[in-house]
């Protein structure tokens, strides 16, 4: 089983415009994340597949591999499918350019997944963390999901599931980390497959494969760093930089 690592990395960004070349300690965002998930060891390749010449410089001229994604796409699904179409491999991983805090314990339970789905069941597999502040739970740009009892995703989505109807209980919350790991044949097929109602409601990609009814295995991780979404995220995250790097 050939299992590479592939970063999509478009320079736009709705909330905060060139975000993966700002600053993240004396790197960029992009070039820290690529670092870490090739520094896990675990893929036989790793790639960043970008839009961006800028982007793409800043990862070839500091000895990395990088893409250039040919055509525009509505998701990164549709820009990593283009990218692999033509490469050896079975399993692709999508670490997400804004997620520079990759985890090797965290990617690892990704590829076992496939390594332990003797029966071909999961399409992608996911990460998720426990929340429990109200503003991360409300918030809309903290993406939630559930699962049923054997870890397939039953929903993602921008509001809090399940909605807490009795106060006398307390709901647990999972925020998902947008860290997948493709079979390499589902994420062609959905590329071939229209958006549907509640993908385009909510804009998340991943409702697609569950609205035409793939698998999608969750599992649980600890914390992983901060995600870069905007400004405010950057300067949460060079602090929690500066504390990993006084306890090393």
């Amino acid at each position: 089983m050939r299992t590479i690592a592939v970063i999509p990395a478009r320079f736009a960004a709705t909330r905060f415009p060139g975000k993966l070349m700002a600053r993240l300690g004396d790197k960029s965002v992009i070039q820290t994340t690529y670092e870490n998930t090739l520094k896990t060891g675990l893929f036989e390749d790793v790639f960043v597949v970008t839009d961006s010449e800028v982007i793409f410089e800043e990862i070839t001229q500091n000895g990395g591999k990088a893409i250039m994604s040919k055509t525009e796409h509505q998701t990164g699904s549709d820009r990593i499918a283009e990218a692999i179409e033509d490469l050896d491999c079975d399993i692709v991983v999508n670490v997400q350019g804004d997620e520079p805090f990759v985890k090797k314990e965290a990617l690892q339970k990704l590829v076992d997944a496939y390594k332990n789905d003797l029966n071909e069941e999961i399409s992608l597999a996911t990460l998720a963390q426990e929340i429990t502040d109200e503003e991360d739970i409300q918030n809309p740009n903290s993406v939630k999901v559930n699962w049923d009892i054997h870890h397939f995703a039953l929903y993602f989505s921008r509001s809090p599931i399940p909605y807490p109807r009795e106060t006398n209980f307390r709901a647990k919350y999972y925020q998902h980390i947008g860290i997948y790991a493709f079979r390499k044949s589902a994420l062609l097929n959905f590329t071939k497959l229209p958006m549907l109602q509640n993908e385009r409601a909510e804009k998340l990609e991943q409702l697609r494969y569950l609205e035409y009814g793939m698998k999608i295995k969750v599992l649980e991780t600890g914390f992983m760093g901060i995600g870069i979404d905007t400004p405010e995220d950057l300067e949460k995250a060079n602090a929690y930089l500066k504390i990993l790097q006084t306890t090393e």
